[in-house]
């Protein structure tokens, strides 16, 4: 009886592992900007309806936006001059941005941090932004952020999650025996460890588009630089294991970047 048990156990995993594995790899689109084929469930325009609607709410997570109407305008100015690049790029190949762009200052000045959402809506903490001495370092941080929504990595992201919890069920059922341990919990490990390295490589990537977009704006890309050193200053020069965490070290990023500033400067 208990042999049958577990056949059956055996059986529905191997099911619901198959179904996890048609539902992400028929998620089929072609990135409009990138040309990218790319494994995502959303529309460019449901990405847009998802930041506008989540906006207001993340911006209230960190103390609503920051009053001072010039200091937002600064930031708008920057970022919609590096989105002018990638809007001309589009319109040469007869393509149309399907994203809606907008720029936020956060009134947090305690915390560091810059965030796009799926769409377009950018935010930057004033705590990051007063760290920050000059136009061309801000140009960094908007450079990559637009570089994550470029790329859709958000709803890419979201397939992808939706995928590994599919196999976590899958092994979690096959695997089950009545005491909830086993092989479930190490299948949930493994897939937070992959979606860790996805979101490495999204960050690489998108750095690698605010160097090249930077530089077409005329903005330095160097000063791209000098963000990682604020980025690790501000991390208090604890470095951690790189394997563990969802964004590479800013030491690791500082060689990436380099590599780009020669690229795309010739």
């Amino acid at each position: 009886m208990r042999s049958s048990g577990l056949k059956f156990r055996l059986f529905i995993g191997v099911v619901m592992a198959i179904v996890a594995l048609i539902s992400y790899y028929s998620k089929n689109q072609v990135n409009p900007i990138t040309g990218e084929k790319q494994h995502i469930d959303l529309t460019p325009q449901q990405e847009v309806v998802m930041g506008l609607q989540s906006a207001p709410q993340m911006a209230q997570e960190y103390g609503g936006l920051y009053n001072d109407n010039e200091v937002q305008q600064q930031a708008k100015a920057v970022g919609y001059k590096l989105i002018k690049q990638v809007d001309d790029e589009a319109k040469v190949k007869g393509i149309s941005i399907p994203f809606q762009f907008d720029f936020h200052v956060l009134a947090d000045d305690q915390t560091i941090n810059a965030f796009a959402l799926p769409g377009g809506q950018i935010f930057i903490t004033v705590g990051l932004l007063k760290k920050l001495k000059s136009e061309d370092q801000l140009a960094g941080v908007l450079g990559h952020e637009i570089g994550h929504v470029i790329h859709r990595h958000s709803a890419q992201q979201m397939a992808k999650s939706d995928f590994y919890n599919g196999l976590v069920g899958a092994v979690a059922t096959a695997t089950s025996d009545g005491t909830g341990m086993g092989g479930g919990q190490i299948a949930q490990y493994v897939a937070q460890i992959q979606e860790m390295k996805f979101g490495r490589n999204d960050e690489l990537q998108s750095d690698e588009f605010g160097v090249q977009y930077m530089i077409k704006a005329g903005y330095n890309p160097n000063s791209m630089i000098k963000v990682m050193e604020i980025l690790a200053e501000a991390g208090g020069g604890q470095k951690g294991y790189e394997f563990m965490s969802t964004h590479p070290s800013p030491e690791n990023r500082t060689t990436k970047i380099k590599e780009h500033i020669s690229k795309y400067s010739k």
